[in-house]
This record gives structure tokens, C-alpha cells and sequence, in this order.
């Protein structure tokens, strides 16, 4: 586990770039008073590295390969995957209509042990449509890392679908009076 330390200064530095108050619409449908934009702080290289590093100690032992939905996990998925040299594959919300008409990106071997790398999650239902994909590709499913659980269900969801869900922060971390 990283020092509380660097961590907190994390998810203060975090908070600082991406954190917008008003009101929004979740991907889940719900409303909130908060809005922790990904982009905000993927897109920040000082932020997104530490995100690696952070997001590579909680990595289930024996992963394979990290696979990220797209679009919003993709960058960290790539900083988790030069951090500990796994290939990643992306996970689109559907298959291509082109090309080689893929739903998965970058290669996937049957019975590969796969940890799903994800932004911020609510409910779970983006990561849980990942699964499913990588699931059906052949992947084995051996966790979920991500950077912020909102602790809207996410974890119970993904406990339902037998995925142990490890994320790097709680929403009390990054939102305040949460």
C-alpha cells in the first residue's frame, strides 16, 4: 500500500484539477452535487504517472494482461502498463462496424488472467459491460482496479459478478464532505 502521505497528496492534487460542483447527470442516470471529471486529470502527466505507479501496487498477483473500456480508462491503462510492462488490451462499447470489426483491441488470449483498469466508478455498470466482453473473448477476470470509488454500489455490483474490486481511492479522499 503506498504511504498515506503521497497518496493524500494525490488525491489533493487530483481534487484541485478535476473536481466540478453544480449539477450533473451521472453515466448511472443519477444526479449529483459533484462531478469528478476523468479527463481533468488523465490528460495531466504529473498526475496521470503517479496514477500508474499508484494504480500497479494494487494489481491482483498473477495478472496477465490489464484490459481498459474505453475511452476514459485507456490512459490509464497505458501508464499502469509501461509502469509494469503487462500488454493491455482496450475494451470498446462495441465492436467495431469496420476493419476487423473488433469489441476488444490489442490482443486477448483465451484463459488469459485479466485485471480491468478503470477511472471512476458509480454503480459499475461500464466495468461490468467490460467483463462481460472479456469474458466472452475468453479472458479470466482476477480484478478491478480503479482510481475512485464513488460508493454508489460499484463494489457490491462487482462483488455480485464474483470481481474483486480494489480501488486506489473513496470518495471521502477526493470529495469533500462526502
Amino acid at each position: 500500500m503506498p504511504a498515506a502521505g503521497s497518496l493524500a497528496e494525490l488525491a489533493a492534487d487530483m481534487r484541485a484539477v478535476a473536481l466540478l460542483e453544480g449539477d450533473f447527470v451521472l453515466r448511472s442516470g443519477r444526479r449529483s452535487r459533484f462531478y469528478f471529471d476523468k479527463y481533468l486529470f488523465e490528460c495531466r502527466p504529473d498526475i496521470l504517472r503517479r496514477l500508474g505507479v499508484e494504480l500497479a501496487r494494487l494489481l491482483p498477483s498473477g495478472s496477465q494482461r490489464l484490459a481498459c473500456p474505453e475511452l476514459g480508462a485507456v490512459l490509464l491503462g497505458g501508464a499502469v502498463s509501461m509502469e509494469t510492462g503487462l500488454p493491455m488490451c482496450i475494451v470498446r462499447k462495441a465492436a467495431k462496424e469496420y476493419g476487423t470489426s473488433k469489441a476488444i483491441e490489442g490482443g486477448l488470449a483465451v484463459g488469459e488472467k485479466v485485471c480491468l483498469v478503470e477511472d471512476v466508478l458509480t454503480t459499475g455498470g461500464a466495468a461490468l459491460a467490460a467483463a462481460e466482453r472479456v469474458r466472452a473473448a475468453g479472458g479470466v477476470i482476477v480484478g478491478l482496479v480503479g482510481v475512485l470509488d464513488r460508493e454508489e454500489g460499484a463494489a457490491e455490483s462487482l462483488a455480485r459478478a464474483g470481481i474483486p474490486f480494489h480501488p486506489l481511492l473513496k470518495r471521502a479522499d477526493v470529495i469533500p464532505g462526502s
